[in-house]
């Protein structure tokens, strides 16, 4: 694991931009790159060394109210799944459903897999789970599926304008 040369990738570049200017220049610096590509919560804690809970997956949805369209940003702990019913229910939202990637590039600027919490073309409604609490430090993607960067629960609701809330149901089957 190296820093990033953020020239290279400039969704990287994005986000950096958006930690610096946000005041948070130690996650911005603390952006790495990994060996490999992790698409997955289990990828990124194995290549990090750290619990599947402490990853922050940021899963982007269809959001429907109405006739109304918009994408719903969680940044869910690695160690569980979203309940979709319950996104819905916490953002008052008709339907929550599965974004594909041409949908998540459009409302973020980043690959799937990549997806930082900062650095989209505009704000995203945002829910914060929760359950990434329980971990000193955070690991969020940081705009391409190789790279991270070290936060905090806290810092994650700031950075955002997140709401706090439990994103899991009953179900938790340890799948990011």
């Amino acid at each position: 694991m190296s820093t990033i040369d953020q020239s290279g990738h400039p969704s990287v570049a994005k986000v950096a931009a958006a930690l610096a200017e946000a005041g948070q220049q130690a996650a911005a610096d603390g952006i790495r790159i990994l060996p490999a590509e992790v698409r997955t919560a289990a990828q990124a804690a194995e290549a990090l060394g750290v619990e599947v809970g402490a990853i922050a997956n940021s899963l982007v949805f269809r959001s429907r109210t109405g006739e109304t369209e918009t994408a719903l940003l969680a940044l869910t702990s690695g160690a569980h799944r979203a309940d979709t019913g319950l996104l819905a229910t916490l953002t008052g939202a008709d339907e929550i459903g599965k974004a594909d990637a041409e949908f998540v590039r459009a409302h973020t600027g980043q690959p799937i897999g990549g997806v930082a919490p900062v650095g989209h073309p505009k704000a995203l409604t945002t829910l914060v789970d929760t359950a990434l609490r329980a971990h000193d430090v955070v690991w969020a993607a940081a705009g391409h599926p190789k790279s991270v960067f070290p936060t905090t629960f806290e810092e994650l609701v700031a950075l955002t304008g997140g709401t706090p809330a439990a994103v899991a149901g009953g179900g938790q089957d340890g799948r990011p």
